[in-house]
């Protein structure tokens, strides 16, 4: 799982030096391919569900799954999310981060930040014995102590030898309930955090979900061991 979380991250790193005004989200989409299949590992998201392509590309007021495309072009001020899948001799890697384009907004960077903050509350709290709900509580106290929402319609999941497993790890909870961690649990870990308020709905592509309210979202996922000598981020 270390080596598939390892090339997870070289395709999100490529494609965060790629994000720039005038490029469409297409051609992230074709660079990830390439590289997933030049590391000899198969997309996770392509199929998955008759899913279309191998990332999620989500732009400003989308929180997740929105789909590439030629006619989506990136301008100076948008924030990008791209989350990325692979499977590796039967085991997956999962991660997503999101990108500036170009100069954007403090209100815009300050979101991008408590985002990835909130992922590492997280993962702090995925320890031995911890339960979901800490882990969801960590993310949730962060966000909202900074102004900001979390998203409930999405959360984030048990990986391993298939892309969805048990537990859901919601990214809001309370201290001491739900499953409890035990050590070789891998986790996905992966706040959605709305600038606005927490609500979502699906547009008609049945895939892409966007605010209700129209403000920006970010997305940061990593996968998380859970060993005796505390979290492994498998993701790095």
């Amino acid at each position: 799982m270390r080596r598939a979380g390892h090339i997870v991250r070289q395709v999100l790193d490529e494609m965060r030096a790629m994000v720039k005004p005038g490029i469409t989200t297409m051609d992230l989409e074709r660079t990830a391919e390439k590289l997933i299949r030049d590391f000899g590992a198969k997309p996770a998201f392509k199929g998955y569900y008759d899913y279309p392509c191998v990332l999620c590309t989500s732009v400003n007021d989308e929180i997740v799954h929105g789909i590439p495309s030629e006619n989506r072009t990136l301008k100076e001020g948008d924030l990008v999310s791209i989350d990325c899948g692979v499977v590796l001799e039967g085991y997956y890697g999962d991660s997503a981060v999101t990108v500036p384009v170009g100069a954007v907004t403090q209100d815009a960077k300050k979101l991008l930040d408590v985002t990835e903050q909130s992922l590492y509350k997280g993962i702090d709290a995925a320890v031995v014995g911890a339960t979901v709900g800490d882990v969801g509580a960590a993310v949730q106290q962060f966000v909202e102590s900074n102004g900001f929402s979390v998203v409930r319609e999405f959360v984030g999941h048990g990986i391993g030898t298939r892309l969805h497993e048990d537990p859901q790890v919601p990214n809001y909870g309370t201290k001491g309930h739900g499953p409890k961690l035990r050590e070789g649990m891998v986790i996905a870990i992966e706040p959605m955090v709305n600038a606005g308020k927490s609500g979502a709905r699906l547009l008609e592509d049945k895939w892409t979900a966007v605010t209700e309210d129209g403000s920006f979202s970010a997305h940061f996922e990593h996968c998380v061991a859970v060993t005796n000598d505390g979290p492994v981020i498998l993701t790095r």
